[in-house]
């Protein structure tokens, strides 16, 4: 079996990431000739060619593709078991958990309150990420468990426990014709012409096509909305970020998101556990009222 180094890992993603040995380098802040040895010297190692070189440029191979892919898993492991090794030292350590900024905002607040007055359990100290972060966050280690929506979010190697389904709601800009309807369809919204939909990365980074803007914030989104130059459907409850320039109207074929609660397949954590129960407790009891498929207008 072939042992692989975490330097050769990030010297090959590098690369891989740059399809380029001097932009590589650079990156890591070391030379050239460095890097293109410790490259070669993987691959006899491997006994397989990870990139094809030639005048045009450098391209991945089948291996190398697969490499890859691995190579950042593992090494999100490593991180991860660093992390977690050095938070398992510290005598009071809190539980980390991580969710869209003003996604799910009644659901993260009543967990995080119910949880904090039972006796003994860890602090939860919230993380909040951008759209697409919290998988990221789990497999790194930098956060315990999370607060995410299928079918959007990366559920892949996590243990799940689904919280509330909810319906979905589309945020138009309050002066548009759009926000003085009841309800739309998704129909109505997938191509208004002075109104294109926002478009968010796929989880690989690439973007769908069409012509609305490409975002990566929701403060980015939001911004656009009050400008009249994007629209947006998102589940309801994550409405709570809207601005006093948009307005929420349901959408009412848009498939239902569901809310769940997401933690490492591997994770033996007493009090990620504990946090599960009170999410599944909680969210068992809850009111009608919470989350509200009708958006206020």
């Amino acid at each position: 079996m072939t042992d692989l180094e975490t330097r050769e890992l990030r010297y090959f993603l590098a690369v891989a990431d740059e399809l380029h040995f001097g932009r590589a380098a650079e990156r890591l802040g070391i030379s050239q000739p460095p890097l293109s040895r410790a490259i070669r010297h993987l691959e006899d190692r491997l006994g397989v060619a990870l990139f094809e070189r030639n005048r045009r440029g450098v391209t991945l191979t089948d291996a190398g593709s697969v490499l890859r892919d691995e190579a950042g898993t593992a090494l999100d492991a490593v991180r991860a078991a660093a992390r977690r090794t050095q938070r398992a030292a510290r005598r009071e350590r809190p539980l980390v958990l991580a969710s869209k900024a003003g996604a799910s905002h009644d659901l993260l607040t009543a967990l995080v309150e119910a949880h904090a007055a039972k006796p003994g359990v860890a602090h939860v100290e919230v993380l909040l990420c951008e759209v697409g972060e919290q998988a990221g966050l789990l497999r790194t280690g930098a956060a315990d468990v999370a607060l995410m929506h299928r079918p959007y979010d990366d559920l892949a190697g996590f243990d799940t426990e689904d919280l509330l389904t909810e319906g979905q709601v589309a945020i138009v800009p309050g002066k548009h014709p759009l926000a003085s309807c009841d309800q739309l369809t998704l129909a109505d919204v997938q191509d208004v012409p002075d109104l294109p939909i926002a478009r968010w990365p796929r989880l690989d980074g690439s973007y769908p096509a069409g012509h609305g803007p490409e975002v990566r914030t929701q403060s980015q989104l939001a911004q656009l909305v009050a400008l009249g130059r994007t629209l947006l459907v998102i589940p309801a409850s994550s409405r709570a970020w809207q601005w006093p320039e948009h307005v929420a109207v349901p959408v009412i074929d848009a498939p239902p998101a569901t809310t769940v609660i997401a933690w490492p397949s591997a994770s033996r954590s007493l009090d990620v556990a504990a946090l599960v129960r009170t999410a599944s407790e909680l969210t068992a009891r809850l009111p009608p009222g919470l989350p509200s498929t009708r958006a206020p207008r």
